[in-house]
């Protein structure tokens, strides 16, 4: 009897636990088959096969194939963003934003990122779906946490007067991004180690000397 209900109870629900690993799971089996033929060329049902299941779930879970891209980006740039929190950062400036330089760059040029970018801008001119579940899934997160920081009454007094948010949230971008162009045509040649943090050093030095008020 006893051994009885312990079968029964085994049998409920799964554990949240391991909920969340078969959710990683369907994730990166969406991300492999995104890398591999491309947003367009990826059906429901294939990546249902190679994450072992049903159609159905990819539905409930992300409400279709824009969502589970989303999805995608987002577990990429949780990996570097998880625990920080520049909303109540009590760090200098220099500190939190050079931190946060480093991170980005590092997503920007990982080979996966690189790939998934490529797909992207190969295929979002005829599929808008494609475009907007990357904007929301990635560019935005980070352009809205970066838009609450330099909104902090705190951080805007350390910020030119004359210069506005917006210019200062892609000024900021666009120096830790580099050159996208080159990257993109002669990925090897993109500066690595010691080399690229040297440069991004500069860009940063660039993007203060700009933006931050004199003294």
């Amino acid at each position: 009897m006893n051994t009885a209900l312990t079968c029964i109870k085994s049998a409920g629900r799964p554990k949240a636990a391991d909920v969340e690993t078969r959710n990683q799971e369907l994730i990166e089996a969406a991300g492999r088959l995104f890398l591999k033929n491309g947003y367009t060329r990826t059906s429901l049902e294939s990546i249902a096969r190679e994450a072992r299941v049903a159609v159905r779930t990819i539905y409930v879970k992300f409400g279709g194939k824009a969502g589970l891209l989303k999805a995608v980006l987002a577990s990429r740039r949780e990996r570097l963003f998880a625990e920080r929190d520049m909303d109540c950062d009590p760090r200098p400036l220099r500190t939190i934003l050079d931190e946060f330089a480093r991170d980005f760059y590092a997503l920007l040029v990982e080979p996966d990122a690189l790939a998934l970018q490529r797909v992207v801008i190969a295929e979002a001119s005829t599929n808008p779906e494609l475009a907007e579940a990357f904007y929301e899934g990635g560019p935005r997160m980070t352009r809205d946490m970066l838009a609450r920081f330099f909104a902090r009454p705190d951080i805007r007094l350390q910020l030119r007067d004359d210069v506005p948010p917006s210019i200062i949230l892609t000024h900021l971008i666009g120096c830790i991004n580099g050159d996208p162009v080159g990257r993109f045509l002669f990925p090897d040649a993109e500066p690595s180690g010691e080399e690229a943090r040297r440069q991004l050093a500069a860009r940063m030095e660039l993007f203060y000397s700009s933006v931050l008020k004199p003294g």
